[in-house]
């Protein structure tokens, strides 16, 4: 990823920690918080490698086809589950997302992340209007779940659907900085 260093190390934290919450959901006992927590966690754990900084580690000419490759198959999967609902929409335009972000570090001088103004800027753009969309309108929903009346279990990290909607959330403005750095 291109900028300041202290940026990309706070950009790879977040997405770490937002892929491991997304682990902590694929043992939750809701069918519906573990169905794309998977994909998530996969998002974020990639997202976070794409992030770190040149300076401190670049990364092989060989590593962006396989993050490609990936997110391509990602994407499939996501093209796959789409027929059982529209969430999974989300996790293609990402994967796709991921996908042009890795071909475009690819073919970037010297296959260093640290380079820039090497992307298609009508795709960036409009995939920067889809993320900041998604993001405002996330926020917008992200309001705290009423609390079910007498029922005194607490539920587990794993089952909080606030928490994996600040995820997404996070996901999402992450998305935007990697591609405004793009």
């Amino acid at each position: 990823m291109h900028g300041p260093a202290s940026s990309g190390w706070l950009l790879v934290a977040l997405c770490a920690l937002t892929g491991t919450y997304c682990l902590a959901r694929m043992r939750s006992g809701a069918e519906e918080q573990r169905g794309g927590a998977g994909g998530e966690a996969l998002m974020g754990f990639g997202m976070a490698a794409m992030a770190v900084p040149a300076a401190a580690f670049t990364p092989p000419a060989w590593a962006w086809p396989v993050y490609a490759a990936v997110f391509g198959a990602a994407g499939v999967h996501a093209l796959w589950a789409a027929r059982t609902g529209p969430h999974h929409l989300h996790h293609l335009v990402g994967a796709a997302a991921m996908v042009y972000m890795s071909l475009v570090m690819a073919g970037s001088p010297g296959h260093a992340h640290g380079r820039g103004g090497s992307g298609v800027p009508l795709l960036t753009g409009a995939l920067l209007l889809y993320f900041a969309a998604y993001v405002l309108l996330t926020g917008v929903r992200l309001v705290p779940v009423a609390a079910v009346a007498g029922g005194g279990v607490r539920a587990g990290w794993g089952d909080r659907p606030e928490l994996a909607r600040a995820c997404r959330l996070s996901m999402g403005i992450a998305m935007v900085a990697m591609l405004l750095t793009l």
